[in-house]
């Protein structure tokens, strides 16, 4: 059986480079549709979703190639787009069913050629994910919409910029309002957008290719549209989420790591969190060094929340770390309702965990977690799982590994660089 085979019990020594940004790649690349120049997407992640992402940009006519740094995009002009009717037959499978951040072509196809028609994208199976923000945004920029056989059609005959307030500050909402509103007429402004470090990525791009975006970081964008743009090179920012499972993995394992390049300016909550925990997180010139407790401390109260708040991508992870803390923790989940699927195969490693309801967990913390076999079945609560089996004493397996790929290069060989016992069978 495929998956990840665990000797548990390792303390981790040593030092991993964090890789480049995953939730910052994707929206970066579905921008580069918005110039016909070259751009160079350097410390681009070689991972699963990055390829699914670069097959849909080959699938509409764009010359892509990895190079040794990163990926260099040359996308074909507006007349080099698929005609409707082939788009919609080519914008579908599993590049689109299975990855959430497919949704983001839909602004940049619409800002490239004002139509596109797709598959309702997929992910993980963390909640509902509704895209109703995404529509009703898009509808006041002069879009119109179109669901039939499950397929989504949007077409603007005039895109046009527009007052738009989100009610909830959704990252994939205010990118796809970005990669409309640059090629928009006139200005759009956004209130209540989100402020997520990979929003801030995706205006540095769009702004290096010639946009004008004022307000980045705050909940306040406004975007003069109608602009031309050009090519540009542009770095991916270190991710965030990864560095911050590894972090959670020192904590669970015990030892000392040094996160190589960890973007520690995106990571105060995180690092808060672990401090609390009983971690020492220290900041230097090659990124964040973090020295684990002889045992994780319970946490009180840990709710998640829009950035800078908790990232509920790290909640899996912290929760695993918390089974063997001294003492009771709470932890509240407020972005997806099903984040807490992992509890149950925690609780077979002899974790006490009890669910409230899908959005409060209660963990008494154990001494020592035993190993198991677990499935994985979604991206941030598989690389949980694989931390789990790193703290725990004897063997597990976990399956499911094509999950973690989807957001970790090599999960493997990073915690083996680190001492623990980690193979990929």
């Amino acid at each position: 059986m495929k998956g990840i085979r665990i000797q548990g019990g390792m303390p981790l020594q040593g030092k991993v480079r964090i890789q480049g940004s995953k939730n910052a790649a994707l929206p970066i690349l579905a921008a580069t549709l918005l110039t016909n120049e070259v751009s160079y997407i350097q410390n681009c992640p070689r991972i699963e979703d990055v390829h699914r992402f670069v097959h849909l940009l080959r699938e509409l006519g764009c010359m892509v190639h990895w190079q040794e740094n990163g990926i260099r995009v040359q996308p074909g002009g507006r007349d080099d787009l698929p005609c409707e009717r082939a788009e919609a037959r080519r914008m579908r499978g599993e590049a689109i069913t299975g990855m959430r951040s497919s949704l983001c072509l839909l602004g940049a196809l619409l800002g490239k050629c004002g139509y596109v028609t797709m598959e309702h994208p997929g992910g993980c199976v963390i909640g509902d994910r509704p895209i109703d923000l995404h529509i009703h945004a898009l509808e006041q920029m002069g879009v119109e919409f179109l669901e039939e056989d499950g397929l989504l059609s949007a077409r603007a005959k005039n895109l046009h910029g527009a007052q738009i307030t989100l009610k909830f500050p959704s990252v994939g909402a205010t990118e796809n309002i970005l990669l409309a509103a640059v090629k928009a007429t006139g200005d759009t402004v956004i209130t209540g957008a989100a402020r997520e470090p990979e929003v801030i990525a995706l205006c540095e791009f769009l702004t290096a290719c010639g946009a004008s975006i004022e307000g980045m970081g705050s909940p306040e964008l406004i975007i003069h549209g109608g602009g031309d743009l050009h090519g540009t090179r542009y770095t991916v920012p270190t991710d965030r989420i990864v560095a911050g499972t590894y972090l959670f993995g020192c904590i669970g394992c015990g030892g000392s790591v040094l996160l190589n390049q960890a973007p520690w300016s995106q990571m105060e909550a995180v690092t808060v969190a672990a401090e609390r925990m009983g971690a020492q997180c220290t900041v230097s010139e090659e990124g964040l060094f973090v020295q684990a407790p002889v045992r994780p401390k319970s946490i009180g109260h840990l709710k998640t929340g829009p950035y800078p708040e908790f990232p509920t991508d790290l909640q899996s992870a912290a929760m695993a770390v918390l089974t063997m803390a001294e003492g009771i923790s709470y932890i509240e989940e407020n972005i997806f309702e099903n984040r807490f699927r992992i509890a149950e195969p925690l609780n077979l490693m002899g974790a006490q965990i009890v669910l409230k309801d899908g959005q409060h967990a209660v963990i008494t913390g154990v001494e020592h977690l035993h190993g198991e076999q677990m499935d994985a079945c979604e991206l941030r609560g598989g690389a949980a799982l694989v931390l789990a089996g790193l703290a725990a004493e004897g063997e597990s397996f976990v399956t499911g590994q094509h999950f973690i790929e989807r957001g970790y290069e090599n999960i493997c060989r990073d915690f083996r660089e680190l001492g623990a016992r980690i193979t990929s069978v």
